[in-house]
């Protein structure tokens, strides 16, 4: 199965020069770049899986029927006026699959499965209390093992992501921001996001700059 080669149109003219970027200017081509590298993700995924089916790799588990009866009933056809169905959806996500058992009285006998496609958001808080070694040279001085990259405080890289991306990106004022991460269980303040979103964002804009960076590189050699 021959697929066609598939497009996308970076709507940005590659700049000469990232670091002359103003943050406004980096978000706005980050979240184009990032759609794209979903959409090519997606492409990948569908392709892996063209080429795993014609080399005849094993696929999905093939579960057959417990019951003794294994023929299936026909599908049955659309009654007039019923309402169109949706399209195929497809997550950006990799899809888990789970049997739900059903309760049935003895001697019924088993159909098959009906798939059901459910997508969901699952939005967690973990607290996590690090053991910092303390060592103390023969120099006399004081070595401290260092916090994990993007840790500011008390807060995380990905907690502070959220809030960035909440309040440029989603427009939520502060009181709502609050209301919101606390509701989900952080002990945090406003003066606490206040000196998040104040904060300089080197490392996030280095990241920014690098996504794309390969972003534009991509584009050049005409990938998707």
């Amino acid at each position: 199965m021959r697929r066609g080669r598939v497009r996308f149109k970076l709507c940005v003219k590659a700049p000469e020069d990232l670091d002359a970027l103003s943050s406004a200017q980096l978000r706005e081509l980050v979240v184009v770049l990032l759609g794209k590298v979903a959409a090519l993700e997606q492409l990948v995924g569908e392709q892996r899986a063209e080429i795993a089916r014609l080399k005849g790799l094993k696929g999905r588990p093939d579960i057959k029927p417990s019951g003794m009866d294994e023929a299936t009933e026909p599908a049955q056809p659309d009654r007039p006026g019923s309402r169109p169905r949706r399209g195929k959806v497809r997550p950006r996500v990799g899809i888990e699959e789970r049997v739900l058992p059903a309760a049935v009285p003895a001697g019924s006998r088993f159909k098959g499965y009906e798939p059901c496609l459910v997508q969901d958001l699952v939005l967690s808080v973990r607290a996590i209390r690090y053991l910092r070694e303390r060592w103390v040279s023969p120099e006399g001085q004081t070595i401290l093992a260092p916090l994990p990259e993007g840790t500011k405080g008390h807060f995380g890289a990905d907690l502070r992501r959220f809030v960035l991306m909440q309040y440029h990106q989603g427009q939520t004022t502060l009181p709502r921001l609050v209301a919101l991460l606390q509701s989900l269980g952080l002990a945090i303040s406003k003066r606490e996001i206040q000196r998040l979103l104040s904060e300089t964002q080197d490392g996030f804009l280095a990241e920014a700059r690098d996504v794309l960076r390969a972003g534009l590189e991509a584009s050049s050699l005409g990938i998707g």
